[in-house]
């Protein structure tokens, strides 16, 4: 028996990266899943977004794990989206146990250099995207009396990241969400929570930014990430980690293991914030 037997999944940004990895530990772990993501490209972002080949990919591997996935070329930041495929995937599965509002972006620029349309994209998609996640989802949760929403935030969430003060802004935004939510559907029987991921190796972090922010100048290289990724880390052996980390975390919030837990956060850092600034001396 899976931890998840039975149960039905909705994943947010589900066609790669941490997405991928919920909706095969879902499955694996006996639910079905609904993906939902876009496949174009916004103009503020400048690493390439998911693309229909991805969402496909992540359904052929669900359906060899024997499970099944609906997908939906669907933005968080339109909520009639949103609301019609919930209603769709209500209408084929019969039910949504589980939110994983897990879509996202990353994008660079110290804060007086920002654009209003890089700042507006990454509330839109990072903040308000969540509230609509959510609220597409409660009226049915709330009819059921049960439901599980996690919600993923960042370390970010807890602590500043220099040249991103928007991405940091919906991190930390998303846990106060995260709280009220916990707090407005507890008589309801729903829990919220969410997960503070430390450096998870994603198409959002491995790419040519990221690489020059570890680098410290232009030309960054992926050995450059890898390296920071132990620095940025305390525990031993911890460069960036593969998102299973955080499906596995979420896969514990969404199961009964957690049924009386509501309105945490979860770092799944390798020890990060325990650090005062970075790793000197990383263990390998």
């Amino acid at each position: 028996m899976g931890l998840l037997d039975g149960k039905t999944v909705l994943i947010t940004g589900g066609a790669r990266g941490q997405g991928r990895a919920h909706a095969l530990t879902s499955a694996r772990e006996g639910a079905d899943v609904i993906l939902l993501d876009i496949t174009r490209q916004l103009d503020s972002v400048e690493y390439p977004l998911a693309t229909a080949d991805d969402m496909t990919e992540t359904v052929r591997q669900v359906e060899a794990l024997d499970r099944r996935a609906l997908t939906f070329d669907a933005d968080v930041r339109d909520q009639t989206q949103l609301d019609d495929a919930v209603a769709a995937a209500i209408a084929e599965f019969g039910k949504i146990d589980v939110l994983i509002a897990n879509a996202g972006i990353w994008t660079r620029a110290p804060f007086w250099e920002m654009s209003e349309q890089m700042w507006s994209d990454m509330m839109d998609v990072n903040l308000t995207g969540v509230w609509k996640s959510a609220k597409a989802v409660a009226p049915h949760m709330i009819e059921r009396q049960s439901g599980s929403i996690v919600i993923t935030s960042s370390v970010n969430g807890l602590e500043p990241g220099m040249n991103y003060a928007h991405y940091v802004a919906t991190k930390h935004g998303v846990i106060g969400l995260m709280k009220n939510i916990a707090l407005e559907l507890a008589p309801h029987g729903i829990r919220c929570n969410s997960i503070n991921p430390g450096a998870i190796r994603t198409p959002m972090t491995d790419q040519q930014g990221a690489w020059d922010m570890f680098a410290g100048h232009e030309g960054g290289t992926p050995d450059d990430l890898v390296e920071g990724g132990y620095h940025f880390h305390a525990l031993k052996g911890h460069s960036f980690m593969p998102p299973e980390v955080i499906a596995d975390t979420a896969l514990y919030l969404n199961s009964d293991l957690a049924a009386s837990v509501t309105g945490v956060t979860i770092p799944v850092d390798a020890g990060h914030l325990l650090l005062t600034g970075v790793n000197q001396e990383p263990v390998r």
